[in-house]
């Protein structure tokens, strides 16, 4: 699938673009686009990229099949910060406890958490993020219904994932997301 330019705004516009892992990696995500971006870092987001490959390959191997990605990542931003996403998963196996075990069970790094107390800031920033960004520049989040995000829109309601990763945080205005499909362009 062909992406859209970025809009006036700098965003991919509204939708959801199915991707696999190897045109994600050819897109204009990674390597920029005709419309000239001097200071894209193709380099950075190629590694973004492939860190995230590792993290929905781990995903795959446990069932997860609805993998989503955005943040500034579809964005007109030279040099992303991470990768930020979501996943649809069994409110059972979340709960549990299980999801998180068979996801530690296939990372050497055992960054699969979301527990508040596991985020540790970076270097000299104060924002704390997850083992997994630490690691991997990547946050992916699970996603059952009724769950929400703890994102807020700009009237201040918290939003489901699907909602939240589809709005710019700067403007709340509408953006698009990518979808990683199987090769060929199947959903997983």
């Amino acid at each position: 699938m062909e992406l859209p330019r970025f809009s006036e705004d700098g965003l991919l516009p509204p939708g959801d673009y199915e991707l696999s892992m190897e045109e994600l990696k050819g897109s204009m995500l990674v390597e920029g686009s005709e419309e000239g971006y001097p200071n894209w870092d193709s380099g950075w987001r190629m590694k973004l990229v492939e860190n995230l490959e590792v993290m929905v390959g781990q995903l795959r191997r446990v069932g997860i099949t609805e993998i989503y990605v955005d943040g500034s990542f579809v964005e007109d931003k030279d040099h992303p910060n991470d990768i930020d996403g979501y996943f649809e998963c069994d409110v059972v196996e979340f709960a549990t406890g299980n999801l998180q075990r068979e996801l530690n069970g296939l990372d050497p790094h055992k960054v699969w958490t979301w527990n508040p107390a596991s985020r540790k800031p970076y270097r000299n920033q104060t924002k704390r993020q997850l083992p997994m960004w630490h690691r991997y520049r990547v946050e992916l989040y699970p996603h059952y219904p009724r769950l929400l995000s703890g994102i807020r829109d700009q009237f201040g309601n918290n939003l489901p994932f699907p909602s939240a990763f589809r709005l710019s945080r700067r403007e709340y205005k509408p953006k698009g997301i990518v979808k990683i499909v199987e090769e060929g362009g199947q959903s997983l």
